[in-house]
């Protein structure tokens, strides 16, 4: 996911984008410990999404605040 796309989203997406992709790496991790996962990459790409997210939520807090 680009910073382009979250930018463009509102607040009630990025809520529900954030909790899809919490939700996502739970499943990834337990695909991760029971073999089953090809490739661990997402794990990390799905980390930094929500990291992504995370940060535009926050911008966007303190931008009202101000």
């Amino acid at each position: 996911m680009k910073a382009q796309e979250i930018h463009g989203m509102t607040n009630d997406e990025l809520t529900t984008k954030l909790a899809d992709l919490k939700e996502e790496l739970f499943n990834l991790h337990f695909r991760h410990a029971t073999g089953q996962l090809d490739n661990p990459i997402v794990i990390r790409n799905t980390k930094r999404d929500i990291a992504r997210i995370k940060t535009e939520i926050r911008a966007r807090e303190i931008k009202a605040n101000v």
